[in-house]
């Protein structure tokens, strides 16, 4: 709040909605409109993607980094652009790269207008010598600003609603990389019995997106307290929003096999693996409990898996 009003307004039109530091801002188009934004990258998932040589999700995970960071304010996603820095220009990568956004695209129901390529050979540096890249995105939907939902309203009891996460997504690879490729110096196609697929293909599995079944839980006129999008820290997410609440977690569906084999074989205490990973959970929606079944069945009429995980008490320090 500090900073907006250091920024041009053009008689409104731009002028800033939101403190800096929630998943996505909002500015004023004019006319009661809104235009959310967001920026976000893969991170170094995209080192697995070079020890694979599987290129073609990333794309996925750039998508949903943005878009459901977009959900967060009660944005409809319209379109993004990305950014790919490269050491070098391989048109097979780039093309399977390219594949990645235009599945992640058709999944966000959003289109890609546009995008920039670089070559930097002096800064991108990767796994395989020439392969180096790095993808980020920027992304923009709209909200009605007296529609902008940021948490203001959670009270006592409100339930917070877990959308299962599919892996890990695009947090905590360094820490992943550094346990399961150096401390102990697997291959990539290492097989373990409770991972479904080898190793790196359990690590690559694309981020979920969670457009759909949010647009059409807010399109419902269900009255949503807040979006949360669980990246890096985790559930600690959910202390983001304005409402000065706590939470209570009463109960967390197993998370997939995936994390207990980094946990295990890092010696991870469990505070670190819930402040670095998401667990197994990666979207909370926080509603009235009168309001729980509703979210539950239109979650899963999107063929995803969620659950009552807790609700939130009043709390001055968060």
């Amino acid at each position: 709040s500090r900073i907006r009003p250091t920024w041009p307004t053009h008689h409104g039109i731009g002028t800033v909605q939101l403190p800096i530091g929630y998943f996505a801002n909002v500015i004023d188009l004019g006319g009661g409109i809104g235009l959310a934004i967001s920026a976000d990258g893969v991170g170094t998932k995209v080192l697995i993607a070079q020890m694979l040589g599987k290129y073609d999700t990333v794309g996925i995970d750039c998508v949903a980094m943005n878009v459901n960071d977009l959900l967060c304010v009660g944005a409809t996603p319209i379109s993004m652009v990305d950014y790919l820095a490269l050491q070098h220009p391989d048109p097979d990568m780039v093309d399977s790269l390219a594949k990645g956004l235009a599945a992640g695209a058709q999944l966000a129901n959003i289109s890609i207008a546009g995008g920039e390529m670089a070559q930097l050979r002096d800064i991108i540096k990767g796994y395989k010598e020439g392969l180096g890249f790095d993808l980020a995105g920027m992304a923009i939907g709209t909200v009605v600003l007296d529609r902008i939902i940021i948490g203001q309203h959670i009270e006592e009891g409100d339930v917070i609603i877990g959308i299962e996460s599919g892996g890990i997504h695009s947090n905590g690879f360094s820490l992943a990389r550094r346990i399961l490729f150096e401390e102990h110096t697997y291959p990539v196609d290492a097989t373990f019995p409770n991972l479904e697929h080898p190793l790196g293909e359990e690590l690559i599995k694309p981020t979920h997106i969670y457009v759909r079944e949010v647009l059409e839980i807010l399109n419902q006129g269900i009255p949503v307290k807040a979006l949360i999008h669980i990246t890096s820290d985790g559930l600690l997410n959910l202390t983001r929003v304005e409402s000065k609440v706590s939470y209570v977690i009463e109960q967390l569906p197993p998370p997939p096999p995936i994390f207990s084999l980094i946990q295990d074989l890092g010696h991870v205490a469990d505070e670190e693996m819930f402040r670095v990973y998401n667990m197994g959970i990666g979207f909370c929606i926080i509603v009235a409990a009168t309001e729980t079944d509703r979210v539950l069945s239109v979650v899963r009429a999107h063929q995803k898996t969620a659950h009552r995980i807790g609700y939130a008490m009043v709390d001055e320090r968060r």
